[in-house]
């Protein structure tokens, strides 16, 4: 397994699992599949995030196939400056239960300890995932609220746990 920094050359591959993660998990996501599908030149949207300064997003690769993704998110206003969020968290279901996930995790942590400025990550995660709750919380990271009927998926409502890694 393989963690590396996307690049705009890895565009296509991050859109292709993006559209699987919405497919596969529509209660992780706030974007449905539907309007991800509508986008207009899609590619090239992601390739200007994945150049967006403060915005760091993450891959691991399975024999060069990418099968897990997460973003790392530096808030812009100067008074949130100290605070980061993690956001689009996947693994594809053939390489969960591998280490990807905790691999990303820990990369994206890494990387928020090496901008001076950061001093936590924020994270929302469906209350019911109790598989990645547990990894964040292995992590360090602590539930500090709840939002209830946070997100909403046909007829079904969904929680979420916003959560918190303190870094300094």
């Amino acid at each position: 397994m393989e963690i590396k920094l996307l690049t705009p050359i890895d565009a296509s591959a991050y859109w292709e699992l993006r559209l699987e993660a919405l497919q596969q998990s529509p209660e992780a996501f706030a974007t449905s599949y539907e309007e991800a599908i509508q986008r207009t030149n899609p590619i090239e949207q992601v390739e200007k995030n994945l150049q967006t300064e403060g915005n760091y997003t993450l891959g691991a690769f399975q024999q060069g196939k990418l099968v897990g993704m997460v973003t790392l998110s530096q808030e812009s206003y100067l008074k949130m400056k100290h605070r980061a969020n993690i956001f689009a968290m996947y693994v594809s279901p053939q390489a969960r239960g591998l280490g990807a996930g905790k691999a990303l995790l820990i990369e994206a942590i890494d990387k928020a300890k090496s901008i001076e400025k950061i001093e936590k990550i924020n994270l929302s995660v469906v209350s019911t995932n109790e598989t990645a709750k547990n990894l964040y919380s292995q992590l360090g990271f602590k539930v500090f609220g709840i939002e209830e009927k946070a997100l909403k998926v046909a007829d079904t409502y969904y929680d979420e746990d916003h959560m918190v890694l303190s870094l300094k």
